[in-house]
C-alpha cells in the first residue's frame, strides 16, 4: 500500500481498524527498522515485542540516513525513554489509579500523592517526558516532569470514580481553552497549506470569503499554549493578521512597539 493510497482509502482503513489491523508503508517500516536499533528500543519495548517486531522487519530495509542528514553541534540527548513510561502507559490504558511521590534533590521522597494518570507528553523543546495527571487531594490537574517522580504503586478504581474523574479534567481542560482567529492576506493565500501546516497540532476551522478573498483560521489552544502560538505567528510575518483573540493581539502589538523602540522610531502611546 503506497501513502496515497493509506491516505485516500478511508473505507478500507475503518475497516480493518475495526479488526485491529494497522496498515504500514514501506517508508513506515523502513523508519521503525532504523527506530529499532536505538539502544532505548530495548528499555521502551519488551523482549517479546522487541523480538516480533524484528522478525516482522527481516525483510525490510533500515532506513538510510547516512549522506542525507549531517548532524552538528546537537544538543545532548538526556531521555529518550523513562523507566516510568511502561507502567504508567498501562495504568492510563486501564484507567487505574496510581499512589507516587515527589524526588527531593537528594533521592529522597516526598509525602505520597494519589491521582489519576491522564496522558504522556515529550516536551521537544525540553527533551523530556511530562505525565499529565489529575490530584485528588487538591482536584487539580497538574504537569510533572517524569525524573520528578517516584511511582510506588497502582490500583484499580471504580467505574464511577473514573466517569467523573474524567469528567472533571475534561472540564479543566475546557476551561483553559483560548481562541483567536487569524486571517491570511489575500497575497498570500497561494501559502496556505505552509501555513495551516504551521498550526497542524491545534485544533481549527478554516472559513473562505470569496468577495474578500481571504481565509480565516479559527484556532483552539489551551492557555499554556499561547507563547507557542504566538511565536508560529512571528514565525509567519506578515502572511497573516489577528482578528480576534485579544490577548494576542495585544502581545503582537507589544512585540511591535518594542521592536520600532529598539531601533529609534517613533511609536504612539
Amino acid at each position: 500500500m503506497n501513502p496515497f493510497e493509506k491516505i485516500f482509502n478511508y473505507q478500507l482503513l475503518a475497516r480493518l481498524q475495526d479488526s485491529g489491523t494497522f496498515l504500514a508503508t514501506a517508508h513506515e517500516r523502513s523508519w521503525l527498522k532504523l527506530m529499532l536499533t536505538h539502544p532505548s528500543a530495548a528499555e521502551a519495548f519488551s523482549a517479546v515485542t522487541l523480538a516480533k517486531l524484528t522478525t516482522l522487519l527481516q525483510q525490510d530495509e533500515a532506513l538510510d540516513l547516512h549522506g542525507h542528514f549531517v548532524q552538528k553541534a546537537g544538543s545532548l540527548e538526556a531521555q529518550v525513554y523513562h523507566p516510568l513510561l511502561r507502567p504508567l502507559r498501562r495504568a492510563i490504558w486501564h484507567k487505574q489509579g496510581i499512589t507516587m511521590c515527589f524526588l527531593h534533590k537528594d533521592g529522597s521522597c516526598g509525602a505520597e500523592q494519589s491521582g489519576f494518570p491522564y496522558r504522556l507528553e515529550y516536551s521537544m523543546v525540553k527533551r523530556e517526558w511530562y505525565l499529565l495527571w489529575y490530584n485528588f487531594r487538591t482536584r487539580a490537574y497538574v504537569s510533572t516532569r517524569l525524573r520528578k517522580l517516584k511511582l510506588l504503586s497502582t490500583e484499580p478504581l471504580t467505574a464511577e470514580l473514573v466517569a467523573s474523574t474524567l469528567a472533571e479534567i475534561g472540564r479543566l481542560l475546557e476551561s483553559r481553552k483560548r481562541s483567536a482567529v487569524i486571517t491570511v492576506l489575500p497575497e498570500y493565500n497561494k501559502e496556505l497549506s505552509r501555513i495551516l501546516y504551521a498550526f497542524s497540532c491545534f485544533e481549527k476551522e478554516v472559513a473562505y470569503d470569496p468577495e474578500l478573498q481571504t481565509y480565516s483560521i479559527t484556532l483552539t489552544f489551551l492557555g499554556n499554549e499561547s507563547e507557542y502560538v504566538l511565536s508560529k505567528l512571528r514565525f509567519l510575518g506578515k502572511r497573516v493578521r489577528v482578528t480576534e483573540g485579544g490577548y494576542l493581539i495585544g502581545r503582537m502589538r507589544e512585540s511591535s512597539l518594542k521592536a520600532l523602540r529598539q531601533y529609534g522610531m517613533n511609536t504612539p502611546d
